[in-house]
């Protein structure tokens, strides 16, 4: 999976999660009519580009280190960060972060990431997800060509395609919101859609 499929599929997922806690539907166009059945939204309190962000950061650090900075020793592009060890490492500093000091973003970081390893499918890769109980070397994958090959997938495989698509048109819908609400600028500055009170139905103006 490519860009915009992590980045839209991830934020998607919040929000279906985010409307789940909430008992509301994910995209409605006006606000809950029975106001006391509605909890207050968790995803509007969260800075969002942190999100963003996790959803990206295995593939930030991996794909450099794995086939650009060390390709002799790596080969590989999933590596260390597609490991349930980082995972695991990240969700522990994060709950420190928020039990010690009550600061969330580096938890809101790993959710970002623990959605990466799910739609990378990781799990399947037994010997790089639970890295290094199958010891210490990651295997190796056909680096030569990256960028043309990752083209020619987009291109061809289904696979990666369609998440593309989805992802994209979570994406334009998100920055839609944004725009009607006149909140592109504020969201930029702050990740927040809204107020800290309020939700992020994307569908609602």
């Amino acid at each position: 999976m490519l860009i915009l499929g992590h980045m839209g599929i991830t934020l998607g997922a919040a929000v279906l999660l985010d409307s789940a806690l909430r008992k509301r539907p994910p995209f409605a166009t006006s606000p809950t009519k029975q106001i006391g059945q509605a909890k207050p939204s968790w995803l509007s309190s969260i800075d969002l580009r942190i999100l963003l962000l996790g959803s990206l950061l295995p593939d930030i650090i991996d794909k450099p280190v794995g086939t650009l900075i060390f390709p002799d020793t790596f080969g590989s592009g999933r590596i260390f960060s597609h490991t349930l060890l980082f995972l695991v490492v990240v969700i522990l500093g994060g709950l420190y972060l928020w039990r010690r000091y009550g600061k969330t973003w580096l938890l809101v970081l790993s959710f970002g990431i623990l959605l990466h390893l799910i739609l990378d499918q990781i799990y399947l890769n037994p010997r790089t997800f639970l890295w290094p109980a199958y010891g210490f070397a990651f295997r190796k994958a056909d680096i030569s060509d990256f960028p043309g090959r990752m083209l020619d997938e987009l291109r061809t495989n289904v696979a990666v395609y369609v998440p593309e698509i989805i992802g994209a048109a979570i994406l334009v819908s998100f920055v839609l919101l944004l725009v009607r609400r006149g909140r592109v600028l504020a969201f930029i500055r702050s990740g927040h859609v809204e107020g800290r009170a309020g939700g992020m139905d994307l569908g609602r103006t």
